[in-house]
């Protein structure tokens, strides 16, 4: 890869002791401004025994107390701006469907960043002035629109602002106007190829050549799914309204891990269980302190998503450390009958049977002592529409094939096609019925 397809080469290509001075700048600094400016923060590392003046090296950073987002929610609205109001020019939140919203703030400087971090991400696709970005990610109080939108236009690249949703009209502007880049939910991909196949929009015969898809967990197998159906390349970015929303990291062609932008996020990789860091290439809880923001800085944020962390130089130049795909949450796992279970795992075991759509609904239930797993499938046209005894022995292949990889039995129900709901942003795809009356 040439540096031309390297947004900043400097930060991006940074050799590891140069990035590690910087870090430590950058931290100490951070720490002390959290300390003095947010009363959080001081009460916290009060508590903790811990001043700003003991982070000497970046190990020191198991000193300072973890950031949850409980303690976001407890300070809403405002309670963890470190700036007076005047200099915010820009808030977001995250969509408050589990509590109260977390409540984050952008100065000028915090904006100039999440441009920055994203045209990053965007040239990892291979984004330059000359392309057409659409850009599907809801704009609004979500971060995932905006944050697109401000790195393509520090790129100079042709924003289309279309938003999420409205999807014939999705597929006319790809058509008409030559879109290039796609940015949406991978969910999302799925639903636009379907609209496409009812239209006669041969997506194929479109100029789209990369997509740069978040905001929820996908796999391996969907990323083929996805290829396959938009012709297209089809890339991860990961981010979370806390931190700064899209950017923290980002696949580029290679597809061996995400960058994540180190000179501004600083990461860990915790047991979520002993909450003391693993050792390098290890899965645990990702863990996240901004170096570089004003409005909301966030000191070791516990993120809840499993990962691990590997450095190195990548082909495509970068020496950012990469973090592997998420593969589930450490609050998003499903203990069944004492065997734990992502939801990942099953949609890898779904995708690689042919035949079935990639839509599908995890249903928990606990009808009388015992958890009860259920995964309804739908099937392809031709698969519903035949005989009941393929049915059948499509349903028990499926059911053996999910109990392989996950390791405990499952009922699997076939359902007709177009029949589970489609998502024009994240997918929902676990309904937890057990404490429900």
């Amino acid at each position: 890869m040439t540096d031309k397809l390297i947004w900043n080469p400097k930060a991006e290509c940074m050799l590891l002791k140069e990035r590690e001075r910087l870090q430590l700048d950058r931290l100490q600094h951070i720490v002390k401004y959290a300390y003095e400016n947010i009363a959080y923060y001081k009460k916290s590392f009060d508590a903790a025994g811990v001043k700003p003046s003991d982070i000497k090296s970046l190990k020191d950073i198991v000193k300072l107390p973890f950031t949850s987002k409980e303690d976001l929610r407890s300070a809403y609205p405002f309670g963890m701006f470190a700036v007076p109001h005047e200099e915010i020019l820009e808030i977001h939140t995250s969509s408050g469907t589990t509590g109260r919203p977390v409540v984050v703030g952008y100065t000028a400087g915090d904006l100039e960043l999440w441009g920055e971090v994203m045209a990053r991400a965007l040239s990892m696709a291979g984004t330059t002035k000359a392309d057409w970005v659409q850009n599907a990610y809801g704009y609004g109080l979500f971060t995932g629109g905006l944050g697109v939108h401000y790195g393509a236009r520090k790129i100079g690249a042709n924003i289309v602002p279309i938003s999420a949703g409205n999807t014939k009209r999705q597929l006319e502007i790809i058509k008409d106007f030559g879109t290039t880049i796609l940015t949406c939910t991978p969910s999302y991909t799925l639903y636009l190829a379907e609209v496409a196949g009812e239209e006669g929009i041969d997506l194929k015969k479109c100029k789209l050549r990369a997509g740069v898809f978040g905001a929820e967990m996908w796999t391996e197998k969907m990323r083929e799914e996805i290829e396959k159906r938009l012709h297209l390349s089809a890339l991860n970015i990961y981010g979370l309204t806390e931190i700064i929303g899209p950017g923290v990291s980002q696949e580029c062609m290679e597809k061996a891990g995400l960058h994540l932008q180190e000179d501004h996020f600083f990461p860990e990789v915790i047991s979520p269980d002993s909450l003391v860091p693993v050792e390098e290439a290890h899965k645990g809880e990702l863990v996240l302190t901004t170096l570089t923001r004003e409005g909301t800085p966030m000191i070791r944020f516990r993120t809840k998503d499993i990962t691990a962390l590997n450095h190195g130089i990548c082909k495509c130049g970068r020496t950012t450390v990469k973090m592997d795909r998420i593969t589930g949450r450490s609050d998003d796992m499903m203990k069944i009958r004492g065997v734990i279970v992502f939801p990942s795992q099953i949609e890898k075991a779904l995708l690689e049977i042919p035949g079935i759509e990639p839509h599908y609904k995890i249903i928990i239930t606990r009808p009388h002592q015992l958890d009860e797993l259920e995964v309804q499938v739908e099937t392809s046209k031709k698969m519903f529409s035949d005989e009941i005894r393929h049915i059948e022995e499509m349903k028990n292949n499926i059911e053996s094939h999910v109990e392989r990889a996950i390791g405990i039995r499952i009922k699997v129900a076939l359902v007709e096609p177009k029949s589970i709901q489609r998502s024009e942003g994240k997918a929902r795809r676990v309904f937890d019925m057990r404490n429900m009356k």
